[in-house]
């Protein structure tokens, strides 16, 4: 059995992955693992392929979705997205956007997060 905060995540990423699909986005990868580290969602916006960080927070007293991604954090990101991009023919343009998910509250989308 997964532990409750395994759980959390798993439907926080559900949740983000069927908003951006509403959202006119299409899934490419989810949970995409290397050495580097991991992408929660690997998405394409038209020609831009989008790497997605996933971030819960079950209360606003931790900070914001976009406070908690530190640069260790945008570094792993960053190495982890070169490792999925060495896998294609070819380099599409890219972007790194936060999905913020809290109770009770809008899904926060934030596009170009990290240069």
């Amino acid at each position: 059995m997964k532990a409750p905060h395994l759980r959390k995540g798993e439907a926080a990423e559900s949740l983000a992955c069927r908003w951006l699909e509403s959202q006119g986005l299409v899934l490419q990868a989810r949970n995409y693992r290397c050495r580097a580290g991991e992408i929660d969602l690997i998405m394409e916006d038209g020609e831009t392929l989008v790497f997605v960080e996933v971030r819960y927070r079950s209360h606003p007293g931790y900070g914001s979705a976009a406070e908690s991604v530190t640069p260790a954090k945008q570094l792993k990101l960053l190495r982890t997205a070169q490792h999925y991009l060495q896998q294609l023919p070819h380099t599409p343009p890219c972007r790194f956007d936060i999905i913020g998910i809290e109770p009770e509250q809008p899904v926060q989308w934030i596009r170009n997060a990290l240069q």
